[in-house]
């Protein structure tokens, strides 16, 4: 059993932590909500903590899952961050999804201090994170990357190694760009369909047989037609992690000009109130402009 931090307690982090906790590591967490490090220490006798650096003083190795790219680095890089409480050879495994630019920079400022660095940036919403069974692309050292996987074994059942570092954020972010042009298909797709004609759960079952099948539509759509928009993974952080992709694609030279439009798109969602609900919420932009609504009959 290790000593073990989490930092970052939301849909995601919450049951990763406690999944750490329930295979018999000792786990000392922190949270931006002071309530949600309370809660998981009573529930699975986790070691709240006032600060990332704190938290890094208790372990070997630390875990990240926050937001976006700024509190990636705060968290990691800042004045009570983990880089002022990690001893050397402390390992720590960023599964935010964040700019894999950015993410190089963080671990060369940790390794600069003898603090091992991963990016691990996972897939499997809220359903994979409680249950365990998230999936994980890891960029950096695949030696350090072999030591600490019986740690990611808690949270996780599929592992890809994608390579150095940033090569995780990398693999991530196409992956969600794929999503979201999916998603985004699938609101123009079922709109166009349902002002037509055609019963939504008709047109899933037409979809669900034939090459246009998707997982994600699959498993999206019967939440759209009983316009059921609880959060599983928000519109506001697809958004962030498609704005991700576009600006990754100007570095890299790639044309991405469908992505481009989702990404506007997911960014009109946000702007009509729909960040914080799942991102199949989307939808209801589509459907407003087209005057109908996407449900079950």
């Amino acid at each position: 059993m290790a000593n073990v931090g989490f930092l970052g307690l939301g849909l995601m982090g919450y049951p990763m932590a406690r999944n750490l906790a329930r295979a018999g590591h000792t786990v000392a967490v922190w949270s931006y909500t002071s309530a949600k490090a309370a809660q998981l220490a009573e529930q699975a006798k986790a070691v709240a903590c006032a600060t990332p650096k704190e938290v890094a003083e208790k372990s070997e190795f630390v875990c990240v899952c926050v937001g976006d790219t700024a509190m990636a680095e705060e968290v990691m890089l800042g004045s009570h961050g983990v880089i002022q409480g990690a001893t050397p050879g402390t390992v720590v495994a960023n599964a935010s999804t964040i700019a894999p630019s950015a993410s190089r920079a963080i671990g060369e400022k940790l390794e600069a201090k003898g603090i091992h660095f991963l990016d691990a940036p996972c897939t499997g919403s809220t359903t994979g994170a409680n249950g365990g069974t998230l999936t994980f692309m890891i960029g950096g050292d695949a030696e350090v990357f072999e030591r600490t996987k019986p740690l990611f074994e808690a949270m996780g059942k599929k592992f890809y190694y994608c390579g150095g570092p940033g090569k995780g954020l990398q693999a991530k972010l196409t992956q969600n760009l794929i999503l979201a042009n999916l998603m985004q298909a699938f609101n123009e797709g079922l709109t166009l369909s349902t002002k037509g004609g055609i019963d939504p759960a008709l047109m899933l079952d037409i979809l669900d047989n034939s090459a246009a099948k998707s997982g994600l539509i699959a498993y999206k759509a019967p939440f759209v037609f009983k316009r059921d928009f609880t959060t599983n993974f928000s519109t506001k952080w697809m958004h962030k992690d498609v704005r991700l992709a576009v600006e990754s694609a100007e570095e890299l030279g790639v044309p991405v000009p469908i992505t481009s439009l989702t990404e506007q798109m997911f960014r009109a969602a946000i702007s009509e109130g729909y960040g914080e609900l799942d991102m199949c919420a989307t939808i209801r932009v589509v459907e407003r402009w087209a005057g109908v609504e996407v449900k079950q009959k």
